[in-house]
């Protein structure tokens, strides 16, 4: 059986300098090597003054206009060789890298992204205009390079046609910076680390734990009804930040403007945010799926050639399941939409340690208490620079501040697609607190394989934008978002729920003190209870799949 990236026998190590390169695999492209191109370099104005360094690649032959791609970096354009930009216009378009404001000196002083919806509009516009632009422009890039392309999506000039968006958020506060209200400590600071006033971002970051205003520049999902292009969003089931992919989808396919309704395309795999650089190796095409391919997109929409884009899935997606074991899952999916049809099953949280799905009768409670000096450590799951994927808890499943609810063995495999949630009933002998779940797939062989995970900060259960303290021993009522999977149990196979209160360092622990940690407060020791009766149910909903 063939393995996926989510078996840690096939795990990849790339360098995060590689990853933000989504261009890579043009400089495998022989093909263009002998053909030639014209260089130029500009001082692209914005609308405050500040000039964007932007070189311009056109092809050769045949003189004339051309389409444009347009691909804008945080890192430095001069990572794009000539080797790369010859394959793009071989392709017949126009190759414009642009440096953003903000990732080096001379380019501002503001935080990276904020300005990038003004700015990219600015640079569309300056495209279209010149003489050697047709008026056509699309957009590519994956993670960084993707999210700025969301951000320049709502209210774009006319001249945007396209774009191809690889493993990007679409929400910084909620899938990057504070997942749940807890900060993405892993991510963030490593994301920020070396680069070129990574310090003020991250202090920035930090002033904003709360979302306000600030955040709300930095979510164009709200803004979906503005986006008139149609776009691929590709994305990874282990990848950080897959609820962008799909919430960029969901969002500008069914409310987006009549260009983008109804136009866009979803691909969905079993991958994480390490795998970019052999997913984009065209040696590698077998891989995925031919929507994933930029360049046969790119001239439908921008080129108007037939190259059947029309025709493909609207949505694709890799159904995952026990990476050691192929009697199930371990195939591909389509759908007319996202989320597949699928019926909401409840699965209860029992105090003998049992998970069902009938409720529990009696009064029944279970605490344990959460030390922010020694957070359960994170392994595997949706991270970043972190090891990522399926990995098995049972390291950390034995701690004492680690909750378990196992089910019984599956008599048929149960197919679940969507989003997972967990509602849960509890309380605290602190003002605040974090409550983590995960849902796990236990083998026969004893292996608890990590299909989905959460967080939720106590205190902003009622909104990510208030803080309302916990009063110690009440009791309440949270809903804890744990991702969306398309993941088949197997036969045999029986459903975990772990319940704790931290995932270091991915999220930085909580200090229990209603105070951001650093605030100077010493840290305190909660003990915290899950609460499982006739009157507080806890339980986890899962999305069973209702289809063939």
């Amino acid at each position: 059986m063939p393995r996926h990236p989510a078996d840690p026998r096939c795990r990849l190590t790339v360098p995060r300098a590689v990853v933000v390169s989504a261009m890579l695999w043009l400089a495998l492209a022989g093909e263009s090597a002998a053909l030639g191109i014209r260089e130029y370099c500009f001082a692209v104005p914005m609308r405050d003054g500040l000039a964007l360094p932007t070189d311009v690649y056109l092809p050769r032959v045949p003189k004339g206009t051309y389409p444009a791609l347009l691909f804008r970096t945080p890192n430095r354009r001069d990572e794009v060789t000539r080797l790369q930009a010859r394959f793009v216009c071989s392709k017949g378009f126009a190759f414009v890298v642009q440096d953003m404001r903000g990732s080096r000196p001379g380019l501002g002083d503001d935080m990276l992204f904020v300005h990038d919806q003004r700015d990219g509009h600015d640079t569309i516009q300056w495209i279209a205009c010149q003489p050697w632009s047709n008026g056509c422009v699309g957009t590519w890039g994956p993670s960084a390079m993707g999210f700025a392309q969301n951000l320049l999506a709502p209210g774009a000039p006319p001249a945007l046609r396209a774009q191809h968006v690889v493993m990007a958020f679409s929400n910084m506060y909620a899938q990057a910076a504070y997942q749940g209200g807890a900060f993405r400590k892993e991510l963030v600071e490593s994301w920020l680390q070396g680069r070129y006033r990574g310090a003020e971002m991250l202090a920035t970051v930090r002033a904003h734990p709360l979302y306000d205003a600030f955040w709300a520049e930095l979510n164009p999902e709200i803004r979906a009804e503005e986006v008139n292009a149609p776009a691929v969003f590709w994305g990874g089931w282990h990848d950080a930040f897959v609820e962008g992919t799909i919430n960029s989808f969901a969002t500008i396919h069914n409310q987006g403007g009549p260009r983008a309704r109804g136009q866009c395309r979803l691909i969905l795999g079993p991958w994480s945010h390490h795998d970019l650089r052999t997913l984009i190796d065209p040696r590698n095409a077998e891989c995925v799926p031919r929507a994933c391919d930029p360049v046969r997109f790119f001239r439908y929409w921008v080129q108007g050639a037939p190259t059947g884009v029309p025709c493909d899935p609207v949505v694709q997606y890799y159904v995952m399941g026990d990476p050691c074991d192929g009697s199930a899952g371990h195939r591909w999916r389509t759908a007319d939409n996202w989320p597949p049809p699928a019926t909401p099953a409840r699965w209860h949280l029992h105090a003998d340690g049992t998970l069902r799905p009938d409720a529990p009768e009696g009064d029944g409670k279970r605490s344990f208490r959460y030390d922010p000096n020694d957070p359960v450590p994170t392994c595997g799951g949706r991270n970043y620079e972190l090891a990522a994927g399926s990995f098995d808890q049972r390291p950390v499943e034995s701690r004492p501040d680690v909750l378990l609810f196992t089910g019984d063995a599956l008599a048929e495999p149960l197919e679940v697609v969507g989003p997972i949630v967990a509602r849960l009933h509890v309380s605290s002998d602190c003002p605040d607190t974090d409550f983590t779940v995960k849902v796990t797939d236990v083998c026969p062989d004893g292996r608890s394989m990590l299909v989905v995970d959460g967080i939720l900060r106590a205190r902003l259960r009622e909104g990510f934008d208030r803080e309302v303290p916990l009063e110690p021993g009440k009791i309440y009522a949270l809903r804890i978002e744990l991702g969306t999977t398309a993941y088949v149990f197997q036969r045999g196979h029986r459903i975990r729920v772990a319940v704790s209160s931290s995932n270091a360092p991915r999220f930085e622990p909580n200090p229990n003190t209603g105070k951001p940690p650093g605030a100077g407060e010493p840290t305190r020791v909660a003990t915290n209870t899950v609460h499982m009766a006739r009157q507080y149910p806890s339980h986890l909903v899962l999305p069973v799949f209702q289809g063939k």
